[in-house]
This record gives structure tokens, sequence and C-alpha cells, in this order.
């Protein structure tokens, strides 16, 4: 399987120099390529071939005076940044045909964006040096630090600058999975707001709300940016500090989702989970707690480290009952306010909280065997018949307090 490793990069000021010359040359690449397919669309001809685009956009430019700067960077970063129009085009059209979801139409690259990236591969000659920099062509060492070492050798290298100026390398590289020793326990995983997570065996894991927490700092920087003047540096400035403020609060919600899914994939042999969905939540008044508490992003991370350590992923359906069905009996007691935290069953009797009851139920619409008496049921208090009522005395016939008859 490929998995991606990502490092951070801290390079010097020629560097970073460097760089920014090689997303601007990509970018200009990218945007001329985008440019004469969609003029040869609208002329009713075919596309130009990546080959053609090639000699023209690269290789042609190349000895012209406006694009002779094309020349200062490497090739192959410019040959990758058609590869990546063309990823974009095929996604598109495959989208359209029902082989993945849809997405947009490839569009026209900024500098103001807040990703910038560029690529080499293996043609490019970049490696790793035996000091741990990163030899990058026409670049130079950039210096890398190491979190863990690669699996395996990549092929390929992503520099990448994101909104609040740091650079990372984006490595992806064959893995072969790691099978962990054999446990008992399968679990149901009920996802939420109050308690991110709730598991079928009663364990609840509170939303941290990284982002509710830091909305002061939020306020404060956001506010700070827009007294700044438009275009000048000071505005720069209030924008990164206000792109690393959200970058701080994204970082520890990716920290949190790791620790939790790694804990949860040791721990069981079987995880099963809601297909929930999300967009449709997040048009309601609940949209900043749910893109704060970044449900698809946990999922996604539980289902390849179950693909990776030889665990079993099982993910339901979005329209299964499992908050209005009681584990213990099966019965459907029908939809609740979301105030009712704990219900009780009209049929067997037991009192059931909420979250549990649909971790469970959960686990069991995947076809995992979760015994009820783990999602902390209790019977509920029934008033007792006449003839059970009060208390017996030496054997006496009579019941205390109630006359007979």
């Amino acid at each position: 399987m490929q998995l991606r490793y990502g490092f951070r990069l801290y390079p010097n000021g020629p560097q970073r120099s460097a760089l920014a010359q090689a997303f601007g040359c990509a970018r200009v690449v990218f945007n001329d390529a985008l440019r004469a397919r969609e003029t040869a669309r609208a002329a009713g001809g075919a596309f130009p071939r990546t080959g053609d685009l090639s000699r023209l956009l690269i290789t042609e430019a190349k000895k012209t005076d406006e694009r002779a700067w094309l020349g200062e960077v490497s090739a192959v970063v410019l040959q990758q940044s058609l590869r990546d129009l063309d990823t974009a085009y095929r996604n598109f059209f495959d989208g359209l045909k029902g082989k993945r979801p849809r997405m947009g139409a490839p569009r026209f690259k900024s500098r103001k964006d807040n990703r910038q990236a560029v690529r080499f591969t293996a043609n490019a000659r970049w490696k790793i040096t035996t000091g741990g920099d990163l030899s990058l062509p026409k670049i130079g060492d950039v210096r890398v630090k190491w979190s863990r070492s690669l699996p395996s050798v990549p092929s390929a290298v992503t520099v990448i600058r994101d909104a609040a100026g740091r650079y990372f390398a984006s490595f992806v590289v064959e893995t072969e999975p790691e099978t962990l020793p054999d446990v008992e326990p399968v679990v149901g995983i009920d996802l939420g707001l109050g308690h991110f997570a709730v598991l079928s065996d009663g364990t609840k894991t509170d939303a941290p709300r990284f982002l509710r927490r830091a909305e002061k700092k939020l306020k404060r920087e956001q506010k700070r940016l827009s007294r700044k003047a438009r275009g000048s540096n000071n505005r720069t400035k209030a924008r990164v500090k206000v792109a690393r403020a959200h970058a701080q609060v994204a970082d520890a919600r990716r920290e949190f989702h790791h620790q939790l899914s790694t804990r949860i994939i040791r721990e069981n042999q079987a995880i099963a989970v809601e297909d929930l969905a999300v967009k449709g939540l997040a048009r309601t008044r609940l949209a900043k707690s749910v893109h704060d508490a970044g449900w698809s992003a946990f999922v996604a991370m539980l289902e390849y480290k179950a693909a990776k350590f030889g665990r079993s992923f099982h993910r339901i359906g979005r329209f299964e009952p499992t908050s209005q069905v009681c584990c213990v009996c099966g019965v459907k007691d029908g939809p609740k306010p979301l105030h009712v935290r704990t219900w009780e069953c009209g049929a067997c009797g037991s009192v059931l909280d909420r979250d549990i009851n649909a971790a469970v139920n959960v686990a069991k619409a995947a076809g995992l065997a979760v015994s009820a008496c783990r999602a902390q049921v209790g019977p509920v208090p029934v008033p007792a018949q006449r003839g059970e009522a009060g208390t017996h005395r030496d054997g006496q016939p009579t019941v205390v307090g109630i006359p007979a008859f």
C-alpha cells in the first residue's frame, strides 16, 4: 500500500527565493496549458496533447525573451505541472462518468493561492544527503526535520508551502502491511459533538473543540488584519499571523485524531463506524462545530490504519436507525429529540444511554458480535403487583400493610 510521509523543511533565504521561482514557473506553465486547451475546446477542436504542449510551452518558450526565465528552474518541475493538469482533467471527466465523486473543472492557479507545490521525480536527480539534507536541483541542500525514517526509498518528492509560510517535503512510498497481534475486542463507534467518539464498550471521549477554544485569538488576529491597508506589508504580515493561528488549530486537531485512531486500532480487532452526511450537517446551524470535529479526517485515518495493521474496518449506511433501536431487544422505538440523552425502551424496560446504544447498534449493523451488556443498560423500576408488594414475615400468608381478602 502507498502512504504519504510529510516532513518540515527549513530553507534559508536564497533557497526560499529559488523555491518561489520554481512555484511561479510551474504555475505559469500550468496556466498556459490550461488556456491552450480551453481555447481549443471553445473553437471546437481537439485537446492539444501533453507532448505538443511540452514542446510548445516549455522547450520553445525558453527560447523567447518573454519566457526565458523558465530555464532557471528544473525542467522536471515544469513537466510535472503538465501532468498535474492531465490528472485534473481526468478526475473531472471521471466524475462526469460516475467513476468517482464529482469535482469541478481545472481552474487557473494564482500566486495568492494558499498552497503552492512543485514535484521532483527521479529524473530530477534529487537525493537525501549523508548529512540528512534534501538536495534539490537548482535549489540546493535544504535542511529537513526528520521525525521518523522512511520505510522504503521514495521515487518522488513534493515540496509544499502552506498559507502560514511553512515548507514541507511530502514523500509517497510503498509500504508493507504491519500485522498487529490479534486481540479479542471489537467495537462500534458513534461520532458526535458533545462527545467526539463513544465506543460500544462505554468509553466516551470528549470533543476537544480546538476551534472554539482558539476563537478569541483568531478573532483578535482577524480584527488586526482587517485594519491594515490593502497591499501593504503590514497586511501581509497580519495575514501570515492569521494563517499561523489557523494552522495551530489544524495541527492540534490532526494530532488528536492520530492519537485516538491509533489507540482504537491497537486495542480492537474490528472497528465499525457510521457513514455520516457531513456535507449536509455542515449546512445547518451546527456547521462550525461539525467542521471543528473533523469526522471525515478521523474516519479516513481509521480506515487506512486498519488496512496497514491488519484490522477489519466496516462502514455502515447513514440511514441505519442506530438511535431508534433498543440494543437489548431490537425493538424500534422511533426518533427522539437531540436533548434526550437517555431513554427507556417501551418493550423491555431497559434504560439506555443514547450514544452508547447507538455505538452498539453500529457494531451490530456491521455484523460484529457486540453484547448489549456492554452498553451500560439497566432495568427501569417497575411497579410491583399487589400480591408481590410488602415484606413477608415468618412465612405469614398475609402481606404487611395490605389486608388479606
